[in-house]
């Protein structure tokens, strides 16, 4: 075909959608050979916008445009035409090249000063927006009557930002002064395989830090928490501070350990979580430099696939105040994600990580996706992603899972 005899034609449609809107005018173009070069289709309530990018011959375009607009008459919607030169075409094709990113904005609710915010940012940073999808379910009008609601919007943004930095700076600031949560990932065939999630446990998985709770009953918590704080304050190391309080626990009652597990306040959103990744074929694993008996009951309830933490010794049904077997700290953490990766064949790229506290960051900063949930602020800071406005099930949409595709919340 010479290129002097090629048209190059846009047509956008509008209108209420119904079924064979799209059918009808594709069968248009297929009866007279033309090519569809891009096509793209939204139904944002029940309104329809279709585009479509198509190549025919300066023949057949008058008999083209003539049909489609009879047909769309007769669907009852509205067809534009633009005519599109070859020179745009090419420019438009020699951009494919550039690289993708996937924003995701995601908190109890989101507002149009929400999206404003993030989309000025893409803008200044001289990235351009090629589609955006609620990956939430529909929400209701009264958003009071559901204090745990969840909204989530994601951007498929082309291009490469200015300043990397300055944007995830940038993303950091508007999340902390707004209350919602932003996640900037490169949109990279990893991303769209993810294989194996690691989980610290207390704070984490469970809303309290089971050394805490052992330690009152022990009638010991004041000493515990003093030394919890040393090592806060930088002023004893993280395995240090174990033994100490683990010491404080010596004499306690075996039984008491269960007592604690089946108070344990389970944190919003692990059960639909867990159901999801089981039911896609992640592989699961708590790392925890907590204990482990709190991690196999964890897995006995939610179908973790690895447990590994801290044993206490246990003689005649009383802790000994000792642990077992080496100390699960943030360099284990790091060990044992590589290494429960290699044993599953799942590169580290496909890899996550999420926990809340500094002994975590290791492990965080060695996943291919770290995320640091409702975190202290130095690994909020840290980390490249957080989750902070809703429970753990908000990892589900860091991976692209729409709600239509999943079980309801629990």
């Amino acid at each position: 075909m010479n290129t002097n005899d090629i048209e190059l034609i846009l047509i956008n449609i509008s209108g209420n959608d119904h079924s064979g809107v799209t059918a009808a005018l594709t069968r248009v173009l297929a009866d007279h050979d033309a090519s569809i070069l891009d096509i793209g289709q939204a139904d944002i309530h029940h309104s329809l916008s279709l585009g479509i990018l198509f190549k025919t011959t300066s023949a057949k375009s008058g008999i083209i445009l003539k049909e489609l607009l009879f047909k769309a008459d007769e669907l009852n919607v509205i067809i534009r035409f633009k005519p599109v030169t070859i020179e745009e075409y090419e420019k438009w094709v020699g951009r494919q090249g550039k690289n993708r990113w996937i924003i995701t904005t995601l908190g109890r609710h989101l507002t149009a000063r929400h999206i404003a915010m993030v989309s000025e940012e893409i803008t200044r940073q001289g990235m351009n927006i090629d589609s955006i999808q609620r990956l939430t379910g529909r929400m209701p009008l009264n958003e009071q009557e559901t204090p745990r609601s969840k909204a989530c919007v994601e951007f498929s943004v082309r291009g490469n930002p200015t300043n990397y930095s300055e944007m995830q700076q940038r993303f950091m600031q508007i999340s902390s002064e707004e209350g919602f949560d932003i996640s900037l990932q490169e949109d990279t065939i990893y991303r769209r395989c993810r294989r194996l999630v690691c989980f610290d446990m207390d704070s984490t998985l469970i809303e309290t830090e089971v050394i805490d709770e052992l330690a009152e009953r022990a009638g010991v918590g004041a000493e515990v928490r003093a030394i919890t704080e040393k090592a806060m304050r930088g002023e004893i190391d993280f395995n240090e501070s174990f033994k100490q309080r683990v010491a404080l626990l010596k004499g306690l009652d075996e039984s008491v350990m269960h007592e604690v597990a089946e108070s344990l306040p389970i944190t919003e959103g692990v059960g639909r979580m867990m159901e999801v990744l089981r039911r896609a074929g992640f592989k699961t694993a708590i790392l925890s430099g907590g204990f482990t008996y709190f991690g196999n009951y964890l897995r006995d309830k939610f179908g973790f696939d690895y447990v590994y933490a801290n044993e206490l010794e246990i003689v005649d049904g009383k802790l000994t105040g000792r642990y077992i077997g080496e100390i699960v700290d943030g360099r284990r953490k790091a060990e044992l994600l590589k290494l429960i990766a290699q044993v599953e064949k799942v590169n580290i790229a496909q890899t996550i990580a999420v926990g809340d506290g500094a002994n975590d960051l290791p492990m965080i900063a060695t996943a291919g996706l770290g995320i640091a949930f409702h975190a202290k602020p130095k690994v909020k800071a840290t980390a490249e992603q957080s989750l902070s406005t809703i429970g753990l099930d908000g990892i589900l949409y860091f991976i692209g899972f729409k709600d239509s595709f999943i079980t309801p919340a629990k």
